[in-house]
């Protein structure tokens, strides 16, 4: 009998890796197309000595896509370790661009000492340990409480509400929503084999930022009227619902790596793409409020860690517990 179990498991994990190297191998098809059209358009744009913005600003993005897709892949190969590593490390560099931006003064040195060095490599060793009580309560709850009692050491009063507010939220953003990327690794969907959980990980990740290329796209090609010129002035209508749809089109196209059917994976990529375009302007806000275009210069083409993963800050927590919740509860 445990043979047979071995045995099943091995065909299991076979069949993980043959699917993944399908999605993947789908993806590098795709980036290499995109990558002829665009360097195409670019060489003739030059030759005619007419180069465009919006091409050089698209093959940069391309480029930038090749870069991210290679290290997710090469994280990939150290299995979960490389994924909770590779996220560790971007929610430490998004962090460092938020409080950059954020003005602090001396009286916040031991709240940042903590935040960085305390909260953060603890909510990831708790996606490691898988001990999901305390990983939704540590910064929720205690780093919100025990951080502000830092900041009071030295006794600096000025700005104290925004300074303390600021750290706050940047562990929400950047730690407490970011980390629930790898965490999609530890669920446990009946009917799901957790050595699949992988791919639910890919298809948020691919959904997500497929919808924010798509509405790049569909913005260029048909925008007209901006959905919110305070905010993004380059978001439109068109490009928001044609963006939003294609990608959870190609959501329902993806169902067969997860453990919905069609029309769950079509309703759940409207809904996380739809929180991403949210989280996507409440980005902006906070960019435009600093008086900035970007939260950095980290990734060419993209900005900052932040410009790239603003739609996944929104979007990974609400999958994730909606997939926890309701699965869990209907298996």
């Amino acid at each position: 009998m445990s043979g047979l179990m071995l045995f099943s498991g091995e065909l299991a994990t076979r069949s993980v890796g043959q699917q993944t190297g399908l999605l993947f191998a789908g993806i590098g098809a795709v980036l290499v197309l995109a990558t002829v059209i665009a360097e195409t358009l670019s060489w003739r744009q030059r030759r005619r000595g007419q180069p465009s913005a919006v091409v050089a600003n698209l093959v940069s993005r391309i480029r930038a896509w090749w870069v991210m897709a290679i290290v997710i892949g090469l994280a990939l190969l150290f299995d979960r370790a490389g994924v909770i590593v590779l996220f560790a490390l971007i929610s430490l560099f998004a962090l460092r661009e938020f409080i950059t931006l954020a003005p602090t003064r001396s009286g916040d040195y031991y709240a940042l000492l903590a935040a960085f060095y305390i909260v953060l490599p603890w909510q990831y060793y708790l996606v490691w340990i898988d001990w999901y009580g305390l990983y939704t309560l540590l910064i929720p709850v205690y780093a919100f409480l025990f951080l502000p009692i830092l900041a009071t050491i030295g006794g600096d009063t000025t700005h104290y509400l925004e300074r303390t507010a600021k750290v706050q939220w940047g562990l929400m953003i950047c730690v407490f929503c970011i980390s629930h990327v790898p965490l999609l690794l530890n669920l446990q969907v009946p009917g799901y084999d957790s050595h699949r959980n992988v791919l639910l990980f890919a298809f948020m990740v691919l959904v997500v930022q497929s919808s924010d290329v798509l509405q790049y796209i569909w913005g260029k090609l048909l925008g007209k009227r901006l959905i919110a010129p305070k905010l993004s002035p380059s978001k439109t209508v068109e490009g928001f619902v044609g963006g939003v749809l294609s990608a959870s089109l190609l959501g329902m196209a993806l169902w067969w790596i997860t453990p919905f059917t069609p029309l769950q994976a079509f309703g759940l990529s409207l809904l996380i793409n739809l929180m991403g375009f949210w989280g996507g302007l409440v980005m902006s806000a906070i960019k435009r409020d600093r008086g900035i275009k970007d939260w950095g210069h980290m990734i060419e083409g993209h900005g900052g860690m932040l410009d790239r993963l603003d739609s996944v800050c929104f979007a990974a927590p609400v999958f994730f517990h909606v997939v926890r919740y309701y699965w869990k509860a209907g298996g």
